[in-house]
């Protein structure tokens, strides 16, 4: 299907102005008298449709993760909502979310901390059945035997622990977990970055092969460019906890505009040695959320800053279809 036409059937979940903040009251060790906020997610606002894949990235430390544990409930929020088949779900309580637990699912991106080292890989992947009363136990068996199966392991996977496996089996596992609940949405954070090069391109191909069958979306959590780029179809930019650049996935990677997507493209490796990309080196660190700059939080890092960047908040314009960005630049486009 095309993304024009999932876009047309509307969104599946719809995140609006979502905010997670941490409040510093100066009561801890050596921060005693320091007060302030953390900012991880700031004010955030994307969709995700049927059978889209949708690519969220950015450095270390911008917020991503947050914001899949957040729109999960996993982390409570501060602000905003969250709307999955027309209910907000960051307004239910733990025994109305349950419901919802089953079709909203996480792959998380360590593959060995994620599983229970006490527990044989069977029960790993038949306690959410339990947990959501699906089947009897002898069906509970049969059902984790053929998700093992999906997920290119051998039946006698179900009678290991998790130290006993690869990290790629381990990473197998996780999303078995996630896949035995029958669920319409996964979020994965990092879901490749702690597993060897070879085995990235196996488990992306994987979620791909799932998706396809299962009718899945994902929302997809990374820092390497080139994975979003291969499997995502639209592509989320984040910095500092912001939602800087938004777009389908070939138009945000021939036609960039934010300068920090600029400058994360630049960065990435081309195949061709013949050709050459001039690379775009930002100065300076990254601020910290304790204390973001006033305006735009990138202008301290900004080749193309102006005064107004350091005092007025850009809002976010769509510059081509579906193409938005959040950029002082752009404004009058």
């Amino acid at each position: 299907m095309l993304l024009d036409d999932r876009q047309s059937t509307g969104s599946l979940l719809e995140v609006q102005g979502l905010k997670k903040y941490y409040f510093m009251n100066g009561s801890f060790g050596k921060l005693g008298g320091v007060k302030g906020t953390v900012k991880a997610v700031n004010e955030v606002s994307l969709s995700l449709y049927q059978n889209e894949t949708y690519g969220l990235v950015g450095e270390s430390g911008c917020g991503k993760s947050t914001l899949g544990r957040t729109i999960l409930k996993l982390i409570e929020p501060t602000e905003g909502k969250v709307i999955y088949n027309g209910e907000d779900i960051l307004q239910l309580n733990r025994h109305e979310l349950r419901p919802y637990r089953k079709e909203l699912q996480m792959v998380f991106q360590d593959p060995y901390t994620s599983l229970n080292p006490r527990k044989r890989i069977g029960q790993i992947l038949e306690e959410p059945l339990a947990i959501h009363t699906i089947g009897e136990r002898k069906e509970r068996t049969d059902m984790v035997m053929d998700i093992l199966r999906k997920v290119g392991l051998q039946v006698d996977h179900y009678y290991r622990y998790p130290h006993e496996l690869s990290g790629g089996q381990r990473q197998r596992i996780g999303i078995a977990r996630a896949l035995v609940v029958n669920p319409k949405v996964i979020i994965l954070d990092e879901p490749v970055s702690a597993l060897d090069v070879s085995i990235q391109s196996q488990i992306i191909n994987l979620l791909e092969e799932i998706q396809a069958e299962f009718n899945l979306s994902y929302l997809f959590i990374a820092h390497d460019m080139s994975v979003v780029r291969h499997i995502s179809d639209r592509i989320g930019v984040m910095y500092l906890g912001n939602l800087v650049e938004e777009g389908p996935n070939d138009l945000l990677f021939e036609e960039p505009l934010h300068p920090y997507t600029k400058a994360l493209l630049s960065a990435v490796p081309v195949a061709n040695p013949k050709l050459k990309r001039e690379r775009i080196i930002l100065n300076g660190e990254i601020p910290s959320p304790f204390n973001p700059p006033s305006g735009c939080t990138f202008h301290t890092r900004c080749p193309f800053a102006m005064d107004k960047c350091k005092t007025e908040i850009p809002v976010k314009v769509e510059v081509s279809s579906k193409h938005f960005v959040s950029c002082h630049l752009y404004e009058s486009s």
